[in-house]
C-alpha cells in the first residue's frame, strides 16, 4: 500500500515537473503556433508528450548539414557573380522589383534571363517526355525526387536509366529515404550493379541522429540532363493512382536556357549534403529565343529562414488585382492566413483552388477549420473535383508566376526541403491562368451560407484537429 501510494506521488510530481519544465523550454524553441500545439499536448499527457516534443518538437538539422548549405550557397553566389550578362533586371517600381531581393537574398538564386518554360499538366505525357530527354543524354542524367514506387513508372525510370548507363551517360540518383522508400528497397542494388550512383537523402533509423530531426524530409522533385533541360514540378516517380482512389493531377515545368544549371546547382547542393562529394556543375547553358526571365526559390531547415514562407507572404501582400493559389494541402501559419485575409479585404481577388478528395483526413480536417474566417473576408474557395489535386502554384495579377514543390502548409514552409520557379513573365502568367480556369471549370465553388450549414459535429472536429496543425 505504501509502495503504491509512494509511485503514484512520484508520478505526479514527475507530471507537474515535465508540465512546467515545458511551459519554460519549448516556447523559447519553437514559434508561438508550434508552442501552443506541443504544450497543450504535453499538458494533456506529460509522459507521452515530452518524448515525442524531443523527437519531433524542433525543426533541427545536424551541424555539419546546415554547415555544407552555407558552403553551397557560397559557392552559388560566387559562381553567379562571374556570370553578369545573365542577370535580369526588372522595371524599378513594380511588384517584381520588390520580391527580386528577398527570393536572392534568402534563396541564394539571382534572376536570369534566357530560359524557355513548357507547363506539361498531362500525368502520362509529362512522364513520357522525362523518359524521351533521358534517352537522349549524352554525359549526365541527375533525378532528385521524393517519391518513387517500385510500379510500371518506376521499371520506366529504372529502365531509361539503365539504357543511359549503357551509353558510358554518368547517372546520380537522389530519392528521399522515407518517400522514396519503395522504390531503394527495389531498384537500388540493380542500378548501383550497373553503375548508377543512388543515394537515400535524409536516412533515418540509427542514423538519423547525423541528419536530424526525424520527420524532416526532402519533398524537391527535380531532374536535369546533361546541360540541355530540366524538369521542376510537383509530380513524383510513380503512377498517377499510386494512392488507391486518389489519382493524382499535377504540373511540372521542362524547362531549357540558363536556369538548367541553377537546378543543377541545387541537385549538387543536395549531394554535397548527403555525400560530401563536390560535384562540378555545367554552367555554359546557351540562352533561348524564347527569353522568359526566371529565378530559382530553394528552401528547407538548412536555410536561416523560412524562404518558402516568406516568399508566398510577400507575393501575396505585392498582389494588387488578383492571386490564384494551388495546393493539395493547406494548413497556413498565422502569417499567411493573415496575407491572404489583409489582400481580400483590401479589394484583391484572392482564389484558393484546393482538392475536393484527399489522401490525408487529419489535414483535411485542419485544413476545413479555416474556410469560414477566409470566406468571411472575401477569400474564393473552389474545391476540384475530377482527381486528387497535387500540383502546387500560384499567379500573381500579370506579372509573375510560381511552379514547383511547395505546399501551402506548415510542413512544407518549415520541415521540408522544397523548391519553386519563379517565372517574371506575362506569356508564361497567362499560360498558367489557362490552367488554373480549367480547373475551376471542374471545381465546386464554396459559399459561406451553405458551408455553415455543416453539423457541429465537423465543426468541433475541425477545430481539434487544426489544434495540431504545427505537429502535422
Amino acid at each position: 500500500m505504501l509502495f503504491e501510494w509512494l509511485l503514484g506521488s512520484w508520478l505526479l510530481m514527475l507530471d507537474w515537473l515535465i508540465r512546467l519544465a515545458a511551459l519554460f523550454w519549448i516556447p523559447s524553441r519553437t514559434t508561438p503556433g508550434a508552442a501552443r500545439s506541443w504544450l497543450l499536448l504535453v499538458g494533456f499527457v506529460p509522459l507521452l508528450g515530452l518524448p515525442l516534443y524531443l523527437l519531433f518538437g524542433h525543426p533541427w538539422l545536424s551541424r555539419q548539414r546546415v554547415q555544407r548549405q552555407a558552403e553551397a550557397s557560397q559557392v552559388i553566389r560566387e559562381e553567379q557573380a562571374l556570370q553578369p550578362p545573365l542577370r535580369w533586371t526588372p522595371a524599378p517600381d513594380t511588384a517584381t522589383a520588390e520580391i527580386v531581393p528577398l527570393i536572392e537574398r534568402q534563396g541564394d538564386f539571382m534572376p536570369i534571363h534566357g530560359n524557355a518554360v513548357d507547363l506539361l499538366n498531362n500525368y502520362d505525357a509529362s512522364l513520357q517526355a522525362l523518359i524521351e530527354d533521358i534517352d537522349q543524354a549524352r554525359e549526365r542524367v541527375h533525378l532528385l525526387y521524393y517519391l518513387m514506387f517500385d510500379d510500371a513508372v518506376g521499371e520506366a525510370i529504372v529502365q531509361a536509366l539503365q539504357r543511359a548507363a549503357a551509353r558510358g551517360v554518368h547517372c546520380r540518383l537522389l530519392l528521399d529515404a522515407v518517400g522514396a522508400k519503395r522504390g531503394l528497397r527495389h531498384y537500388r542494388h540493380r542500378l548501383q550493379a550497373i553503375g548508377v550512383d543512388v543515394r537515400a537523402m535524409l536516412p533515418g533509423g540509427l542514423r538519423w541522429r547525423r541528419s536530424g530531426r526525424m520527420d524532416l524530409r526532402n519533398h524537391r522533385k527535380i531532374a536535369v540532363i546533361d546541360n540541355r533541360v530540366g524538369y521542376i514540378g510537383s509530380q513524383n516517380l510513380a503512377r498517377a493512382q499510386f494512392v488507391a482512389g486518389f489519382p493524382n493531377k499535377e504540373l511540372v515545368a521542362r524547362v531549357r536556357g540558363p536556369v538548367v544549371a541553377h537546378l543543377e546547382a541545387v541537385f549538387a547542393s543536395d549531394w554535397y549534403m548527403e555525400t560530401g562529394q563536390r560535384l562540378d556543375v555545367l554552367t555554359a547553358v546557351p540562352v533561348c529565343s524564347a527569353d522568359v526571365p526566371t529565378q530559382l526559390l530553394p528552401s528547407g531547415p538548412a536555410y536561416p529562414f523560412s524562404n518558402a514562407r516568406d516568399a508566398v507572404n510577400a507575393l501575396i501582400h505585392l498582389a494588387r488585382r488578383r492571386i490564384v493559389l494551388v495546393t493539395p494541402y493547406f494548413v497556413p501559419d498565422e502569417a499567411t492566413l493573415s496575407a491572404l485575409r489583409i489582400a481580400a479585404l483590401s479589394g484583391v481577388q484572392v482564389q484558393l483552388i484546393l482538392s475536393a478528395s484527399t489522401n490525408q483526413r487529419l489535414t483535411s480536417w485542419a485544413q476545413e477549420a479555416y474556410y469560414d474566417e477566409l470566406l468571411r473576408s472575401g477569400v474564393r474557395i473552389a474545391l476540384y473535383a475530377p482527381n486528387f489535386l497535387h500540383a502546387k502554384h500560384l499567379t500573381v495579377d500579370e506579372d509573375i508566376a510560381l511552379v514547383g514543390s511547395i505546399n501551402l502548409d506548415i510542413r512544407s514552409f518549415a520541415l521540408n526541403a522544397e523548391i519553386g520557379m519563379l517565372c517574371y513573365d506575362a506569356g508564361m502568367v497567362r499560360q498558367l491562368a489557362q490552367i488554373e480556369a480549367d480547373y475551376l471549370e471542374q471545381s465546386r465553388p464554396l459559399d459561406l451560407a451553405t458551408w455553415r450549414q455543416r453539423p457541429a459535429w465537423k465543426r468541433s472536429r475541425e477545430g481539434i484537429a487544426r489544434l495540431a496543425d504545427a505537429l502535422m
